[in-house]
């Protein structure tokens, strides 16, 4: 019989749309209290799960092999399953469950959804997982509405196969590879949707071994992903041919400091990205979410400053920008709401603007008036600050330098 705490982690930890449970047009929520204070945000360090679990099928894989050599390198012990399923994770309220589940590593075979490539507008051709899950505490996280259970981070051992099999979707996507505009990047692989890479390098190697990948492919792609860490030292001099774009998601010291836990401070990651910039690498920013505080243009005008010093004498600078307001949906509330039950993140649905997207999946955004006074404001700032940067836009692309006024995300 199997037991009711048990975890399938063979399974994916997000589920795909239109299936996500908070895409129900009018769900309905608990209105929770959060006048409470939140945890403070404590800086990175790298993770050391409490808990490591192997399964039988993960073992037969050479990269499963070096990932369990990496991680008993580090004094962390290796627990084998009999199966995919996991117990021991479930607790009594869903905090335990959630403290439970962001502490253990599984290490695994992809399932076969997640090995079918999806387009991933307006970011890249396609989306390539090499991990589901992250060790870090951002209480706005955009994975919650979507999780089909307790949040394991899972660790893909079929790595070798996964990169094996990207060459069949060269040339075939929209974003990048049939776009005039951005054909210089080729056919772009984004590797960081569900995971944040920099938080499990040190106990998976995966992405140094894409990086690798992608430069020894004699084809015209890109790898990108996006870190909120910092731990850069085994990419620096690694050879990349500039084939792999490292975006570093900031935000504004309010934000940074008070919402988002277990991540490297914002000066690190700017610290980091010149550091990759000066290695050849092409770099980014994501500025998520952007969060209309009272003081946001002081605020954010702060942050803007603390990236042009840090990119400051970079030779032949290779910068994109990509920038998402902050949105939520009914199902992502109630999970942060459980997982963060004294956030002082402001979700007030009576505040924002109700939208439907595809399947009919409601989120709440800002008002069109905020929206606007934003992307006119960091279309400007960052032209004037950060002239070589290029704003990357949903949908096609313009060619660099921008025009005036494009739409944040």
């Amino acid at each position: 019989m199997t037991s009711p705490d048990a975890v399938d982690v063979d399974q994916p930890l997000a589920v795909e749309v239109p299936a996500a449970p908070h895409d129900a047009s009018g769900e309905r929520v608990p209105i929770r209290d959060l006048a409470g204070l939140a945890p403070p945000a404590h800086p990175a360090r790298r993770w050391t799960p409490r808990r490591v679990v192997v399964t039988p099928a993960a073992l037969e894989h050479p990269h499963g092999q070096r990932i369990i050599a990496r991680v008993r390198a580090q004094g962390i012990e290796v627990e084998h399953l009999r199966s995919n399923r996991l117990t021991g994770v479930r607790g009594q309220t869903d905090r335990e469950t959630y403290a439970r589940a962001k502490a253990t590593m599984a290490i695994v075979v992809s399932p076969p959804s997640r090995r079918a490539l999806q387009p991933i507008a307006p970011s890249a051709d396609w989306r390539v997982d090499l991990a589901e899950g992250c060790p870090a505490h951002c209480q706005y996280c955009y994975l919650a509405g979507s999780l089909s259970g307790p949040p394991v981070t899972r660790v893909y051992a079929d790595l070798d196969d996964i990169l094996a099999g990207l060459a069949e979707y060269v040339g075939r996507g929209t974003v990048t590879s049939r776009n005039a505009r951005r054909a210089d990047e080729g056919t772009t692989f984004e590797a960081s949707c569900y995971t944040d890479p920099l938080a499990l390098e040190h106990l998976t190697g995966s992405w140094r071994r894409a990086v690798q990948h992608f430069a020894d492919w004699d084809a015209p792609v890109q790898l990108r992903w996006t870190t909120k860490y910092a731990d850069v030292d085994t990419f620096v001099g690694l050879p990349h041919a500039g084939r792999t774009r490292v975006r570093f998601s900031v935000n504004c010291a309010p934000v940074s400091e008070r919402f988002e836990g277990g991540t490297a401070r914002v000066p690190e990651r700017l610290a980091a990205l010149r550091r990759l910039a000066l290695d050849g690498y092409p770099v980014g920013l994501t500025i998520a979410p952007i969060i209309a505080l009272p003081d946001w243009r002081e605020r954010y005008g702060e942050l803007l400053a603390q990236v042009a010093a840090a990119v400051d004498g970079v030779p032949e600078l290779d910068l994109t920008a990509e920038l998402i307001t902050h949105r939520f949906t009914p199902g992502s509330k109630e999970v942060l709401l459980g997982w963060y039950p004294r956030t002082r993140l402001e979700m007030d649905e009576e505040s924002r603007s109700r939208k439907h997207g595809k399947f009919g999946a409601v989120k709440y955004v800002y008002p069109r008036e905020t929206m606007a006074e934003l992307r006119g404001w960091f279309h400007a700032e960052l032209t004037a600050r950060l002239p070589a940067c290029q704003i990357l836009l949903p949908g096609p692309n313009p060619p660099h330098p921008t025009p005036p006024h494009p739409p944040a995300s």
